[in-house]
């Protein structure tokens, strides 16, 4: 169906004759797509806002902490601390299901005094697996993270934070060069940045192994933080009971004790708030349509009137030779130029608008950088035109019936 230059020029002229009714057809189509898109813009900005508080851990994680016995069990007394050991780590490893990657915790949390030459200063420690790159998101700035080989040989090495390597290196390079921590060389072998929280900066990484034989941890570790693949809540949930079962076999508590191991699920945390967006998305779009809805019947009945206006009009173009066709492409092109021009406008207001909050939003932990996909906009706008082709259907279909002879002796 081509249109020619003549039906525009048509449809422009009937727009200035009727400037007040076209203005206010457009507004209701605009401020319906104008508000659709600030909706979806500032869900947008909550949904980046919750994300961000799961920055640097892994979505798909369970911890595993040990903690003491609240319930008296097989003769054993309340109040027990239940104290993990490497074969912990090496069950639950070999033996549960889903598990993607795992890594055991050892912490050296107080009096770690880690210097070079003459720089100094007291930071954390933290003895893992090469897998925790995998829990922590550990971006590498220098050299390397730990492999396998640094916990099977127990190597003295250490990744560091940036902190610590700004602090105690300046602007030199640490890689290569070797800390004292509480008196034992380790070499540097990898220096990470950790932009989730700044904290994890002033930490320093070494081989679990080392640790556990430098420090007289022996076989003891602190925590097991895994990730369980593309597991869903429920299945994520049905591990955490499989590890809660094999715990209390091991350690011998009850099963039904609470405080005896800590564990805790990003993965049912971070499902149950995609699912909350995904309604709220869902909820916006309802409302959206809702109210272009509105704008497109409002369209519709303007351009019954326009039909009921311009009847001895399209009369005289039918006495002449005009066909139905000709009409009804001439009544749906104009319902369609409305509504695109009103809908892109009132897009293009929308978009504007979220990117001058963006720009001046004051700093929101939970409402950051409020946006709209570009295919969402495209797909809003390719709704307004389908929207805009049925509302002209009516009164196209309509002014195609009008009998010349009819419209003629209309006065």
């Amino acid at each position: 169906m081509s249109l020619g230059i003549d039906i525009f020029q048509e449809i422009f002229a009937t727009i200035q004759s009727n400037k007040l009714r076209t203005f206010l057809t457009g507004f209701s189509v605009a401020w319906g797509i104008f508000m659709l898109i600030l909706q979806l813009g500032s869900g947008a900005g909550i949904e980046n806002g919750v994300k961000n508080e799961f920055k640097g851990i892994a979505t798909n994680g369970i911890w595993v902490h040990q903690g003491q016995t609240s319930i008296p069990y097989k003769g054993l007394p309340l109040g027990r601390s239940i104290q993990f050991v490497n074969a912990d780590y090496e069950d639950i490893k070999t033996s549960l299901r889903g598990v993607e990657h795992i890594t055991a915790r050892y912490y050296l949390w107080t009096n770690n005094l880690v210097s070079y030459k003459n720089e100094s200063g007291d930071f954390n420690i933290i003895g893992c697996h090469p897998a925790h790159k995998y829990l922590r998101e550990t971006l590498i700035l220098e050299g390397r993270l730990l492999n396998q080989k640094d916990i099977e040989t127990s190597r003295k090495v250490a990744v560091i934070g940036k902190f610590i390597k700004d602090q105690l290196f300046k602007n030199t390079s640490p890689i290569g060069e070797y800390l004292q921590i509480n008196g034992v060389p380790f070499k540097v072998v990898g220096v990470f940045s950790d932009e989730a929280n700044e904290r994890f900066m002033r930490i320093i990484y070494l081989p679990i192994s080392t640790v556990q034989n430098i420090y007289g941890g022996g076989n003891r570790i602190h925590a097991i933080m895994l990730t369980a693949g593309d597991a869903t809540a429920a299945q994520s949930k049905q591990m955490e009971q499989e590890i809660r079962k094999k715990m209390s076999v091991r350690h011998d508590f009850s099963i039904e004790d609470p405080k005896a191991i800590r564990i805790w699920s990003s993965v049912k945390q971070y499902q149950k708030l995609m699912n909350l967006f995904r309604n709220i998305r869902f909820f916006i779009w309802l409302i959206g349509i809702g109210t272009i809805f509105a704008g497109i019947v409002g369209i519709s009945n303007i351009m019954l009137i326009a039909v009921k206006d311009r009847t001895k009009e399209i009369g005289i173009r039918k006495a002449l030779g005009a066909t139905p066709g000709s009409i009804i492409r001439l009544i749906i092109a104009e319902s369609v130029l409305i509504t695109f021009i009103s809908g892109y406008l009132g897009l293009t207001m929308g978009v504007v608008l979220l990117e001058v909050i963006s720009e001046n939003l004051p700093v929101i932990e939970l409402f950051k950088n409020p946006e709209i996909d570009l295919s969402v906009a495209i797909g809003a706008l390719t709704l307004l035109v389908t929207a805009g082709l049925v509302a002209g259907l009516i009164p196209a279909r309509k002014a195609a019936k009008i009998q010349p002879i009819e419209a003629l002796r209309e006065e």
